[in-house]
């Protein structure tokens, strides 16, 4: 018996939790992904480049660049909207998502909320429309999961700071106006806006990745950078604030994660169907079957945990133990989602014919950023039994 075969989210009947104006959006942005993304990411991929300054002020036409944000001319929609286009971004590439986040939810969202009124007025508007491109410096060589080590710093001389660090695997970083950088100073750590035409401000493009290849990758080098006093982010110290960014980036990472995971099972289903071995489709054989019913069970699982963590988020209830639960279980299983498409595919699956490795490879940074899968398992662990195992 055959019947007309359903999408995983329709099996579920994702549509059904969704308002009219989120699916309108989520709509909006696949549309934008089928026709501007789509026919040029393999090629993008291929050659490790991509026109970023042109997609940026796309993206920024979408108005996805900080869509969540009040004011300063960002749209002001819900978690729930938000995440939904980052989902239908990275079912494009997990690489246009995060050019989206780290403009939106890193260097934008620190702006809006620890920046002066000047710092805000000045950026924000710019950055929303993809004119200017910001970056995020926080992560640094040594220094990964364990930020509080940072060895960049800043001191005062006179009126200004002066600054002196590097900062390791940032995206965005070679094609910024502007850098939200942070470094270590006598008062604690703190957050600094720092215009990257700025004298001693250098970025290098990280070059020979085997994943996010449509994406820029770069290292801060910030040699006796010489800020004013009103660089500094006035409204944080400590931790506390890129740290709050992060929870906004992971937060995105949770629902777009499973827009590699749903690109690469729908493009396994309709291959499995289509593809013919022993005289019937690869798609009759049980083991096929067994293997698809799987992958559409976690991605299902994956999207109604996405959407309940950001039902929370909308209400402000979400907390940061929360939002790594989402980010290690849907970085997880969307990278095993297409690792397993990848073998439905065979030797096709190895080509960017089909987008399966591309998402596989992707997959696997984003496995390790905005918190490693140990680490957020840690925080797990330690919300479960209040005990903190990370030395």
């Amino acid at each position: 018996m055959t019947q007309a075969p359903q999408t995983p989210f329709a099996l579920f009947d994702i549509d059904h939790l969704l308002s009219e104006e989120e699916r309108a959006i989520r709509d909006v942005v696949r549309e934008f992904v089928d026709s501007e993304i789509r026919p040029h990411i393999a090629d993008w991929f291929e050659s490790g480049s991509i026109p970023a300054r042109e997609l940026a002020r796309d993206l920024g036409s979408l108005g996805v660049l900080g869509m969540h944000l009040e004011g300063y001319g960002c749209q002001g929609t819900s978690a729930v909207a938000y995440g939904l286009a980052c989902l239908e971004l990275e079912a494009g590439d997990s690489g246009i998502r995060s050019l989206v986040s780290v403009q939106g939810s890193l260097a934008m969202h620190a702006i809006r909320a620890f920046g002066s009124e000047e710092q805000k007025q000045d950026w924000l508007p710019r950055m929303a429309t993809g004119e200017a491109i910001g970056c995020f410096g926080l992560t640094e060589a040594d220094f990964g999961s364990n930020p509080s080590g940072m060895r960049t710093s800043a001191r005062r001389d006179g009126d200004d700071w002066v600054l002196d660090g590097s900062k390791m695997w940032i995206t965005n970083g070679s094609v910024a106006d502007v850098a939200v950088v942070w470094a270590r100073t006598d008062d604690g750590i703190r957050g600094f806006v720092v215009p990257t035409q700025t004298p001693g401000f250098r970025a290098n493009e990280i070059h020979k990745k085997m994943s996010l290849r449509a994406s820029v990758t770069s290292e801060l080098v910030l040699d006796g950078v010489r800020l004013p006093a009103d660089a500094v982010l006035p409204g944080v110290v400590g931790l506390r604030g890129p740290l709050s960014c992060l929870g906004e980036a992971r937060f995105g990472i949770v629902f777009g994660t499973l827009g590699a995971a749903r690109d690469s099972l729908q493009t396994a289903i309709d291959y499995s169907i289509s593809r013919e071995q022993f005289d019937k489709p690869i798609a009759a054989f049980q083991l096929t079957q067994k293997k698809l019913a799987d992958m559409a069970l976690e991605l299902g699982k994956g999207m109604l945990l996405a959407l309940h963590l950001g039902r929370l988020k909308d209400e402000h209830l979400i907390r940061p133990e929360q939002v790594s639960v989402g980010k290690l279980n849907n970085a997880r299983e969307s990278l095993a989602i297409a690792r397993e498409c990848r073998s439905i595919l065979g030797g096709n699956g190895i080509t960017l014919e089909y987008p399966v490795i591309r998402h596989m490879n992707n997959l696997e940074s984003v496995l390790t950023y905005e918190g490693t899968n140990e680490m957020h398992t840690l925080v797990v662990g330690q919300a479960l039994t209040g005990i903190a195992a990370y030395r």
